[in-house]
């Protein structure tokens, strides 16, 4: 007979998100988890496998609800211009609140692990490339509208957009000092003509 868990595992995996998010995953041990999380250690590995497969849990699961985010913020507005700035001041202003700033679960893993781990590389540049297709889709809504010029070409200023956003999230970290921040805002939004 198969013993039913004793813990809610959406809820532990959020804990070890949020654990992972915090500390990186090179940083973050079997006893930080396992304390975040109420589990035991087989509990653990019965449940999500080991260390790196939890990461990878926590990652997809992480993706799937910015992505998500994401698509929501850009969506929810009349103007995409209005919906780009407000993405982007939010973004600068979350980041600044938070000290230290967290930054990027994909990005921060990007940095740590990518370079270093195929499967990483490629789960974070599916995020990138989704991103991209998520202003691509707002971009091109703007063209329709008339409210973005016809001559911009969506896919390039989607990956710039991506760029700068990743760009940015990063350069925060090291906590610059504000209007070098918001001038560059200022600057990625004037791709949107």
């Amino acid at each position: 007979m198969v013993r039913q868990r004793e813990f809610d595992e959406e809820r532990a995996l959020d804990d070890a998100m949020r654990l992972f998010w915090e500390k990186g995953y090179k940083a973050t041990s079997l006893s930080d988890l396992t304390s975040k999380m109420g589990i035991q250690r087989p509990s653990l590995y019965s449940a999500f496998g080991d260390k790196e497969e939890l990461f990878e849990a926590a990652l997809r699961k992480y993706v799937k609800l910015h992505s998500s985010s994401i698509r929501k913020k850009l969506q929810n507005n009349q103007s995409v211009k209005k919906a780009f700035r407000t993405f982007f001041e939010e973004l600068v202003e979350e980041e600044y609140k938070e000290s230290p700033s967290k930054g990027c679960f994909c990005i921060n893993t990007m940095v740590e692990l990518a370079p270093h781990d195929e499967k990483f590389e490629i789960l974070t540049r599916e995020h990138q490339l989704y991103l991209s297709v998520i202003f691509q889709e707002t971009i091109a809504e703007g063209i329709k509208s008339g409210e973005l010029e016809s001559s911009l070409n969506p896919k390039k200023v989607a990956q710039t957009l991506v760029v700068s956003l990743i760009g940015l999230t990063v350069l925060m970290k090291s906590r610059p000092e504000r209007s070098f921040i918001d001038n560059s805002v200022t600057m990625i939004l004037s791709l949107l003509k």
